[in-house]
C-alpha cells in the first residue's frame, strides 16, 4: 500500500486537533475566525485576497504551544465585504477590534504579505497590544511600482474571471514549488473570488497598490522605527515580492530584529515548509531565541 501524502487536505490537517470555527461581530463586520490550542496568544494574518486556510498546514503544530487565532480580514475570505477602502489603518483597526471582541489584551502577531504589513503597523501604533512580531515575507518593502502593477493585475484577472486557469496562475505565484498547489486550494480560492461583491472588495484592497494612496502607509523608517516588539523577519530565497536586500533594509529600520531565511520556498513558506515555519515560531515566540 502506498503511503499517504504529507498533505491530505486542508481540513484533514485539523482532523486530530480540537478547534472552533465561528463568526465574530467586530464593529458590525461579521468576521470568520478559527481558534485552537492553549497557551500564549498567537494571531495569524493572511495576505492580499487570502483567507485563514493559508495557515492550514500550521495550525495543528502551533496549537501545541499557543492559543492560535486565524481569521479572514475584513474584505477577505468569508468575512463581510463592506464597501470602503481597506487601507492599512482600517485593517489594523479590524485586528484590534477582533482582539477586543475575543478578550485578548495583547498577543504575538504573525503576518504574511499584507498581513505582515498590518501587524507591523499595529506594533508601531499600538505597542501595548503586541508581544512579539513575526513578519513573514511581508513583500515589496521598497515600494517598487513594477511589483505593485504585477500584484494588482494578477489579482484582478483572477477575481474578474475566477476560472481554474486564472486562479491557479494567481495561487502558483505564491509558490516556489508549484506542484504543491492542490486542486482543493485553487477551488477554495475560486469560491472566495466568486462571492457576490468580491470584485469590489478586492478593488478596495488593491488601493494599496496605487502609489498615491500607498504613500500614506508605505514601509518607511519613520513609522517602522517606532516598533519596539522583538521582531523576526521570516524571509525565503524565492520570494517574488522582495529579495533579501529588502529584508536587510527592513532589519536596519528596526531596533530589535533578526532575520531567518527559509530555503526552497516562495511567498508562502507556511505551506511549502511547515516544519521550519513552526520551528521558527516556537524558537522565537515561545523560547525567546533566534531560529537556527
Amino acid at each position: 500500500m502506498s503511503p499517504l501524502p504529507a498533505h491530505i487536505g486542508i481540513w484533514g490537517e485539523l482532523s486530530d486537533v480540537e478547534h472552533e470555527l465561528r463568526f465574530v461581530d467586530v464593529a458590525g463586520v461579521r468576521t470568520r475566525v478559527l481558534r485552537a490550542g492553549s497557551g500564549p496568544e498567537l494571531i495569524l494574518l493572511h495576505g492580499t485576497g487570502g483567507h485563514l486556510e493559508a495557515y492550514a498546514r500550521d495550525i495543528a503544530g502551533l496549537a501545541a504551544d499557543f492559543r492560535v487565532t486565524a481569521y479572514d480580514m475584513v474584505g477577505h475570505g468569508w468575512s463581510d465585504l463592506p464597501d470602503r477602502p481597506y487601507t492599512i489603518d482600517v485593517l489594523s483597526a479590524h485586528l484590534l477590534g477582533l482582539m477586543d471582541a475575543l478578550g485578548i489584551d495583547s498577543a504575538h502577531l504573525s503576518g504574511e504579505s499584507l498581513g505582515g504589513w498590518v501587524t507591523a503597523w499595529t506594533a508601531a501604533y499600538h505597542p501595548e497590544r503586541v508581544e512579539r512580531l513575526v513578519l513573514n515575507t511581508p513583500g515589496n518593502i521598497a515600494n517598487k511600482p513594477e511589483v505593485m502593477v504585477k500584484m494588482r493585475d494578477s489579482t484582478l484577472a483572477a477575481v474578474r474571471d475566477p476560472s481554474d486557469e486564472t486562479v491557479r496562475r494567481r495561487v502558483e505565484f505564491l509558490f516556489h514549488d508549484t506542484s504543491m498547489v492542490t486542486d482543493e486550494l485553487v477551488n477554495l480560492r475560486r469560491a472566495v473570488y466568486g462571492r457576490p461583491g468580491f470584485l469590489r472588495a478586492i478593488e478596495n484592497t488593491l488601493v494599496l497598490q496605487d502609489p498615491e494612496i500607498r504613500k500614506d502607509f508605505a514601509w518607511d523608517p519613520a513609522w517602522v522605527g517606532r516598533i519596539t516588539a522583538p521582531t523576526l523577519l521570516l524571509w525565503t530565497d524565492h520570494d517574488p515580492t522582495g529579495g533579501l536586500d529588502e529584508a536587510a533594509m527592513l532589519q536596519s529600520w528596526l531596533s530589535d530584529a533578526r532575520l531567518h531565511v527559509i530555503e526552497d520556498a516562495g511567498h508562502w513558506p507556511q505551506w511549502e515548509k511547515p516544519a521550519e515555519f513552526l520551528r521558527a515560531h516556537r524558537d522565537f515566540l515561545l523560547l525567546g531565541k533566534d531560529p537556527v
